[in-house]
C-alpha cells in the first residue's frame, strides 16, 4: 500500500491509500477519485515532504538543538489536531464506510435512477451506493432525496481483482 497526498482543483488537500502508483492512475482515469470535501474529480498528487529523522548514531552532538516551540494554548490544540489524531479519525471513518458498504448494493451509474425509484415507492428501499455526477447528486438533494458522498473512493466490483 502507498499513501498519496492529493489536491483537488478547489484547493483541498487530502490523503488517499492505493495498492500502487498504477492503481492511483487507473482510478483517476476511471473517475473514481473525488475530493471528500467538495466532490470534485479533478485531483492531482500534491507535493509531499517526507519527515525522515537522522539515525540516532549519526546525529551531530555538537550541533545546537532546534529551539522548542512555545507551549500551545488550549484553543490552538483544539483547533489543530495532531497528524496521529487525524489518521485515527480517518481510519475509523474508512472502517465505518467499509462496514456500510458490506450491507449496501452497488448500482453503478444507475445510482440516481435507483434512488429516485426508491423515493417514489417504485422500488424497495434499501442501502445502495454507486456513481453520480456532481450535477446528478445536486439534483437529488434539491428533490429532497437524501444522498451523501462517500468520503473514500469505491472500486466498482467489475474493476476489483
Amino acid at each position: 500500500m502507498i499513501v498519496f497526498d492529493l489536491k483537488c482543483e478547489g484547493g483541498h488537500v487530502f490523503e488517499a491509500w492505493f495498492a500502487n502508483s498504477t492503481a492511483f492512475e487507473d482510478q483517476k482515469a476511471d473517475g473514481l477519485i473525488a475530493c471528500p470535501l467538495c466532490g470534485i474529480h479533478a485531483v492531482e498528487k500534491a507535493v509531499m515532504a517526507p519527515n525522515v529523522a537522522p539515525k540516532s548514531n549519526q546525529r551531530d552532538a555538537s550541533a545546537p538543538s532546534a529551539p522548542s516551540a512555545p507551549p500551545a494554548t488550549p484553543s490552538a490544540v483544539a483547533a489543530e489536531p495532531s497528524a496521529g489524531e487525524v489518521k485515527q479519525v480517518l481510519a475509523a471513518l474508512a472502517k465505518a464506510q467499509a462496514a456500510l458498504l458490506e450491507k449496501s448494493q452497488w448500482v453503478g451509474r444507475d445510482f440516481a435512477k435507483k434512488a429516485r425509484a426508491m423515493e417514489a415507492g417504485e422500488a424497495e428501499t434499501t442501502l445502495i451506493h454507486g456513481q453520480a455526477t456532481p450535477e446528478e447528486a445536486q439534483a437529488l438533494v434539491e428533490e429532497g432525496i437524501g444522498v451523501v458522498p462517500l468520503p473514500f473512493p469505491v472500486i466498482p466490483p467489475e474493476k476489483q481483482n
